[in-house]
């Protein structure tokens, strides 16, 4: 015994069903990607104007979220970010 689906439901093989599974895709896949490019583009930035770091540590950490991109990001949010609050000392004046 078969079921009869109604055209136009939610359970429907076609154009409609095929049409609202994309729908579905890019409702939850378009805002993780803009908010993970947010997230990126916000370490990245942080990485460059963190005072806690030296400059070679800042070339390396823009590398890092550049190339590894929200994964370095994320390993910099956990590992450099928190250097932030904790602006490097001055070397003592000879």
């Amino acid at each position: 015994m078969t079921a009869i689906i109604a055209p136009g439901s939610i359970g429907a093989t076609g154009p409609l069903g095929g049409m609202l599974v994309v729908l579905l895709i890019l409702a939850v896949v378009v805002p993780v990607a803009l908010a993970l490019f947010v997230f990126w583009i916000w370490m990245l930035i942080s990485a460059v104007q963190n005072q806690g770091i030296t400059e070679g540590e800042k070339i390396a950490w823009v590398l890092v979220i550049v190339f590894l991109h929200w994964l370095g990001a994320l390993v910099y949010f956990f590992v450099g970010h928190p250097k932030r609050h904790s602006p490097l000392p001055n070397p003592p004046r000879p």
